[in-house]
């Protein structure tokens, strides 16, 4: 049994992370670190049997912890996850990993000098939506994809240090954090270039940004286009595809995250109208076919967490994955300020 400490008790911590730790044979919820008193009586309340922190340091020196989950601010990621593997404990820190590939680097040398367990939590590897686009294009339904094109457009307003740049990298670093992921989990080539914009509106009186579309060009010539906004009152389609046979459409989005609030997450289900949709040419003619979703399980994060710190098992998200993506976004900030495509550090 591995004892699990979480750091910051906000959305993430409380809502998600917390919650599906409790689901995961092999990891006991042993502690909970957070410097708010309002967040540490929610914490005992929802978790009587943990134990309490408010100071990092006696949370480092506590020898019952194996591993530590961060869910703090996007800047806190890598000080708080160096330290805490260079204390001996293994870390998983929620997406995104940090806020540039530096960083990404100096925290998978504290893993190596350490031999401890680093990952960061891409759930979304388990969203029903993407499983099932994935299956559709490995079984060739489409032929080979040419273009992507994900969006995440919501009317939704940031809350709390995620409406603050210096603390959350800006609008970019939040679900294009997943949909970047996804990207170089789909594409069998190497990112190429980035071109990357930015739009500031005054909607919500933020400085993080409205909307944000980012363009990864890939060596085999596919072209990834990922669209991200907050101030958006009709929704785009979550995936848009074509193939050089094909073509398939996904509205909506992933259900778990309903159901993990309301602690239910194993009765999750998606609305029917958000099916996949794909017309194909077969025989010479387009033929439309729906797709029956893949059941996504947000679960098998941990579980495979627990796997690999109590069976050896291989590690699923790996942060040297992460390594590449942070130099996506070392790119896209670059091509922000010159208007530009600008190459990927490899």
């Amino acid at each position: 049994m591995i004892n699990v400490a979480i750091v910051g008790y906000g959305y993430s911590c409380r809502t998600i992370q917390s919650y599906l730790i409790s689901l995961t044979q092999g990891l006991n919820l042993y502690g909970v670190y957070t410097r708010d008193p309002g967040r540490q009586k929610d914490a005992r309340e929802s978790y009587p049997k943990a134990k309490i922190y408010s100071d990092y340091s006696d949370l480092l020196d506590d020898g019952n912890v194996q591993l530590i989950v961060i869910g703090t601010p996007h800047d806190t990621h890598h000080d708080l996850a160096v330290k805490a593997m260079d204390a001996g404990k293994h870390v998983v820190t929620d997406k995104v990993m940090c806020l540039t590939a530096r960083e990404a680097q100096s925290m998978i040398e504290a893993r190596d000098r350490n031999q401890v367990v680093l990952s960061v939590f891409h759930n979304r590897r388990w969203d029903w939506d993407y499983l099932t686009v994935k299956k559709a294009i490995q079984d060739g339904l489409i032929g080979d994809p040419y273009l992507y094109q994900v969006a995440v457009m919501r009317y939704k307003k940031p809350v709390s240090w995620r409406a603050d740049r210096e603390a959350s990298g800006g609008i970019l670093y939040d679900w294009p954090a997943h949909l970047i992921d996804q990207a170089l989990q789909l594409v069998p080539a190497s990112p190429r270039d980035v071109f990357c914009q930015v739009v500031y509106g005054e909607g919500w009186e933020t400085d993080i940004g409205n909307y944000g579309n980012l363009l990864i060009r890939f060596d085999n010539g596919t072209l990834y286009q990922i669209e991200i906004g907050n101030l958006a009152a009709i929704e785009k389609p979550r995936w848009y595809v074509c193939g050089k046979d094909g073509s398939l459409i996904k509205y909506g989005m992933d259900p778990q995250e309903e159901f993990v609030k309301k602690g239910r997450i194993l009765e999750a289900k998606e609305d029917p109208e958000g099916c996949v949709r794909a017309v194909r040419l077969k025989d010479e003619i387009l033929q439309e076919v729906s797709l029956e979703s893949i059941r996504g399980t947000w679960t098998s994060y941990y579980q495979n967490i627990s796997n690999v710190l109590n069976r050896g098992f291989e590690l699923e998200v790996k942060p040297e994955q992460t390594l590449l993506q942070m130099k996506v976004f070392d790119a896209a900030i670059i091509s922000i300020e010159l208007g530009k495509f600008v190459p990927v550090g490899r």
